[in-house]
C-alpha cells in the first residue's frame, strides 16, 4: 500500500495537487525527532521554519527563549488556555506544553512551511485542527532497549524520570499507525534522508 507521500508524488490521491504546510514530527522521548527536525531545518533553511511551542518548564542550558520554546509562567499559560489561544496543550511531567493558534494560522495564510517537534497527542491534535495542511511523521526507535540506552546516555534525568518516559513511550508507540509516515531511526543518516524526501514531497518537489 502506498504511503501518503508516494500518493502525492504520483498524483494518485484523488484530489487536486496540494502541499502540506505543517510537517509534524513526533516520537517517544529519546527516539531522535529533535535531531531530525534540526537536520531538516538546516537542509531547507529558506523554506522551513520551526514552530515554537509554549511551555512552562525551566529553560535548559543552551536553549534560547523564542527559538527552542516560548518559556512562560504557569499562570500565563493557564490564561492562554482560558482565552482559547492554543491549538493543543498537555501537561507532561508537571509542565505544560502547547501550540499557539496565531503562529500556525499566520504561516498557512502566508504560504509558509512549519516544522513541529511535538508529542504524539499534540501531533494528533494538529491533524484534527488542520486535516488538509498537516503531514504527520512518527520517528520510532529500533526497540525499547535502544530507547532506554539513549535516554540514560543523556544524563539529564533521574532514574525515576526515565522510567516515567519509558512507560509513556510504550503508550506512544501504540499510536504510530495513526501517522502518515513512520521512520524507524536505527541509522540517523538514513533516517534524515528518508525525512528529507518526505518534506520535499510536502513542498511539491517530488
Amino acid at each position: 500500500m502506498e504511503t501518503v507521500t508516494e500518493q502525492m508524488a504520483a498524483g494518485t490521491t484523488g484530489k487536486k495537487p496540494f502541499k502540506k504546510h505543517l510537517i509534524v514530527l513526533s516520537a517517544p522521548s529519546g527516539a531522535g525527532k529533535t535531531t531530525i527536525a534540526h537536520y531538516l531545518l538546516a537542509r531547507f533553511p529558506e523554506k522551513l521554519r520551526f514552530s515554537v511551542s509554549a511551555t512552562t518548564r525551566e529553560m535548559r542550558q543552551g536553549e534560547v527563549n523564542g527559538e527552542d520554546y516560548h518559556f512562560i509562567s504557569r499562570e500565563e499559560f493557564l490564561q492562554r488556555i482560558e482565552a482559547g489561544a492554543l491549538i493543543e496543550y498537555e501537561e507532561i511531567f508537571g509542565n505544560f506544553y502547547g501550540t499557539l493558534h496565531s503562529e500556525v494560522d499566520e504561516a498557512i495564510a502566508n504560504g509558509e512551511f512549519l516544522i513541529f517537534d511535538v508529542d504524539v497527542k499534540g501531533a494528533l491534535s494538529l491533524r484534527r485542527a488542520y486535516p488538509e495542511d498537516s503531514m504527520l511523521l512518527f520517528i520510532a526507535p529500533p526497540d525499547m532497549d535502544v530507547l532506554e540506552k539513549r535516554l540514560r546516555s543523556r544524563q539529564t534525568e533521574s532514574n525515576e524520570q526515565i522510567e516515567i518516559r519509558l512507560k509513556r513511550a510504550h503508550m506512544e508507540m501504540l499510536e504510530k499507525d495513526n501517522f502518515d509516515e513512520i521512520i524507524v531511526n536505527s541509522d540517523l543518516n538514513q533516517s534524515c534522508s528518508e525525512a528529507e524526501k518526505i518534506v520535499q514531497a510536502c513542498f511539491g518537489e517530488i
